[in-house]
């Protein structure tokens, strides 16, 4: 797909109203997101480690969504306030350029609140116009969202287009130590957050994030291979080629989203017909895909190296009795989605074909999220 495919999909979001209402949606969406992950813990799928990260990282998610929603709370009506690109298509997040906008914002942040009134000062203007002009303060109240947009971004904590590798000590396994390594992206091609967890052996002298020389290096090669359109399989080895005593036993990468909603999106196949049989009030008309991707080390082989040396390498698991998965380079793959629960219950309706092994997580009245198969 070229760079001119790539910016039809992309879609401008002028109205004030339409913009908060966007955000609005995200704000739920993520802190269900929490819920979904507790449940998988629940059920044994995710350990306590597990979900430390993942929590992390949609916590992060959350604070950027909150940071570009005080940016933009003023599309449409004041001069200067800008407009969210998002990718309505097969996306429905923002792009990545709005990432990396923010992260050179992040940057100069201190920079901007320093030369801007405070809050207290920016209130008292709006009341003197509000009271005095009887007019009403558009500039003033721009200038407050943005004064709190780079208070958001000096908070820190977003979710960045690039999340470095961080080790989480988890034991010791004989003579070598275990690690949970985690790092996350905002893909620039599909426009969406993805997440990645993997188990590591380390027989190193020195503990691998202690370790001035291997820890920089793994981070550079993670950092480097993290592309939706390389297999996990093609990473894994990788690693485990360059890396004698590093041994990943377990990869998985989590994809959050598409996101899919009749008001914001564009979206073929059955969604669309559910989202629209559902009709739902404003807020409710969603779906989330949540894919989780999965590759496990099957059994070790020890290979030649040099003259006389030998080296550990994985051979990973990949299920015989689904080919899909030998194709796409993992052990399993699982697929989930979330939705309020008039789209599923049109979903369940109709039962289009591809769902019946989509988990499915029902977003009901009262906020609780419930599991179905």
């Amino acid at each position: 797909m070229t760079d001119a495919d790539l910016a039809l999909d992309h879609f401008k979001l002028e109205d004030t109203r339409v913009t908060r209402r966007y955000f609005d949606k995200f704000a739920r969406i993520t802190r269900h997101l929490s819920q979904v992950a507790a449940t998988m813990q629940t059920e044994g799928r995710l350990s306590k480690a597990d979900i430390g990260a993942l929590a992390g990282y949609l916590a992060g998610l959350n604070y950027s969504f909150t940071a570009l929603a005080h940016k933009y709370q003023f599309a449409g009506r004041a001069s200067h306030a800008g407009q969210l690109t998002i990718d309505r298509v097969e996306s429905g997040f923002p792009v990545y350029q709005e990432l990396l906008e923010m992260a050179n914002d992040a940057l100069q942040a201190g920079q901007h609140l320093a030369g801007m009134p405070s809050v207290d000062d920016l209130k008292s203007q709006m009341i003197r116009q509000i009271v005095g002009d009887l007019t009403i303060p558009t500039r003033l109240q721009y200038a407050m969202s943005q004064r709190l947009y780079y208070e958001e971004l000096v908070k820190g904590g977003q979710f960045w287009a690039r999340n470095d590798p961080q080790a989480v000590f988890l034991s010791h396994r004989g003579d070598r130590r275990h690690f949970l390594v985690h790092w996350a992206v905002y893909d620039s091609q599909v426009n969406l957050p993805t997440l990645y967890l993997m188990d590591v052996e380390d027989a190193g002298r020195v503990g691998l994030p202690k370790d001035d020389r291997r820890w920089p290096m793994a981070q550079t090669h993670l950092m480097a291979q993290s592309i939706a359109g390389l297999k996990l399989m093609t990473i894994a080895t990788g690693f485990d080629a360059d890396f004698d005593d590093l041994h990943p036993v377990r990869l998985r990468r989590f994809h959050v989203g598409p996101m899919y909603s009749s008001a914001f999106t564009q979206q073929n196949g059955p969604l669309r017909e559910v989202l629209e049989q559902a009709q739902s009030p404003v807020g409710e008309d969603w779906a989330l895909v949540w894919t989780e991707e999965d590759l496990q080390t099957e059994r070790v082989e020890q290979v030649k190296s040099g003259w006389f040396g030998t080296v550990e390498r994985q051979i990973f698991a990949r299920d015989p009795f689904d080919a899909g998965a030998q194709d796409r380079g993992v052990s399993r793959m699982d697929r989930s989605i979330i939705m309020p629960a008039r789209p599923y219950q049109a979903l369940a309706e109709r039962r289009p074909a591809g769902f019946d092994d989509v988990r499915k997580f029902v977003v009901g009245d009262d906020g609780r999220v419930r599991g179905y198969r």
